[in-house]
């Protein structure tokens, strides 16, 4: 996993912790298979993939990790033509309108995200009663390619596990392509000098 990488599978620390079968995520999917009702023999493999993403990032943990900045990723079956959007909420600097001036501050203290470890955090209730709290992000609605996609499966099979991780992991690259290039920005911008 690179430092600026949106999205990346633990394969090793998914393997290791299956009970029974070969993986983690595929006892996940055996146990959760009616998530992918209404995906069987499409012919489109957006509900199928996007079924298989929610069961990869809701596990604890989850088997698809993602940078500290991103707080929350979806894929839905977009309405107006079928394909794949994803929806991703990632932790943003304030812009530059607001960093300009302090005059807006006017001594109220405002703060950005707390952060623990490098990672961010919403303020707890004592945080909040203490002063107000900015904390800005990004909301990203983009297409997902659906090329590499794989064809949903028919029925429940001996492969679904296999397809499920496969979809995962083509959004996961789809998903690097498009938002590694804006972690890399936005974590360069602030690194000093």
């Amino acid at each position: 996993m690179g430092e600026h990488e949106a999205f990346w599978i633990d394969h090793g620390y998914d393997r290791e912790r299956a009970v029974g079968g070969p993986s983690r995520y595929a006892e996940h999917v055996w146990s959760h298979v009616s998530a992918f009702e209404g995906s069987w023999g499409d012919i489109a493999p957006v509900t199928f993939a996007c079924a298989a993403w929610q069961l990869a990032t809701t596990q604890m943990p989850p088997y698809v990790r993602w940078h500290r900045r991103i707080l929350s990723a979806a894929c839905d079956r977009n309405p107006y033509d079928g394909g794949l959007t994803a929806h991703v909420l990632m932790v943003s600097p304030l812009p530059a309108e607001l960093t300009s001036s302090r005059h807006w501050w006017r001594d109220r203290g405002w703060r950005d995200w707390p952060q623990m470890f490098g990672q961010y955090l919403d303020p707890t209730d004592q945080d909040q009663a203490r002063g107000p709290f900015l904390r800005t992000t990004l909301l990203i609605d983009a297409p997902v390619p659906l090329g590499a996609l794989p064809t949903a499966p028919d029925a429940p099979s001996k492969a679904l596990a296999d397809t499920a991780e496969l979809a995962v992991s083509v959004l996961v690259k789809e998903l690097n392509e498009l938002l590694n290039p804006v972690i890399h920005q936005l974590e360069t911008a602030q690194a000093p000098g």
